[in-house]
């Protein structure tokens, strides 16, 4: 199939890439805008923010099980909006968290595991020695998320609203960085075994 001609400067696509970069920028921030806006606004009126995001991943063509982890979420926090709204904004980071733990973990059933399917559309085709690795990091991945879910669920149940938006916008990024850098680090290590 030939190649699409150069996008002009300002073009869809790249348009598609900086809303998207603001979409991340939202998510990771939603914390912050429910710690500011709860002093202005009703908990229901915040709810329409990870509706919104939810809306938006879909208009750009985003049809994945990343989006279909966040539908859920969604679903979940308007009905938990209806015995209590505070709880519905707070819980969002940990339903994400419980349905990616879910969405990680049901990939060893279906396969590809999670990693291997990231792996590959950022790699092309992997050889077979790196599966059992892929496995792994994916089992990490599961743990934690369900550990990152417990926290985040602490500080729903026993936190103050700032400990959360601490917790829920900023220390667990940080976390999911170091898993990120910690796992780079130990793949520039087992690859060069797998290719031997």
């Amino acid at each position: 199939m030939p190649s699409s001609p150069p996008r002009p400067e300002g073009s869809p696509r790249r348009g598609s890439r900086l809303v998207s970069a603001a979409l991340g920028l939202a998510g990771v921030a939603y914390p912050f805008i429910v710690l500011a806006g709860l002093r202005f606004l009703p908990p229901g009126a915040l709810l329409v923010v990870p509706v919104l995001l939810l809306l938006a991943r879909l208009a750009l063509g985003r049809r994945g099980p990343t989006e279909a982890v966040l539908a859920v979420a969604a679903l979940a926090v308007l009905a938990l909006h209806r015995a209590d709204p505070e709880l519905a904004v707070r819980a969002w980071p940990v339903l994400v968290s419980l349905g990616m733990a879910a969405l990680f973990a049901a990939s060893f059933r279906w396969g590809p595991v999670m990693v291997e399917r990231i792996a590959t559309a950022a790699e092309g085709p992997l050889p077979d020695a790196a599966r059992p690795y892929l496995r792994r990091v994916t089992a990490v991945w599961v743990g934690f998320f369900l550990c990152n879910a417990a926290v985040a669920g602490w500080t729903v149940r026993y936190g103050s609203l700032e400990q959360w938006a601490f917790y829920n916008g900023f220390l667990s990024y940080l976390l999911v960085g170091a898993l990120l850098g910690g796992e780079m680090l130990v793949r520039r290590v087992v690859r060069p075994k797998q290719a031997a």
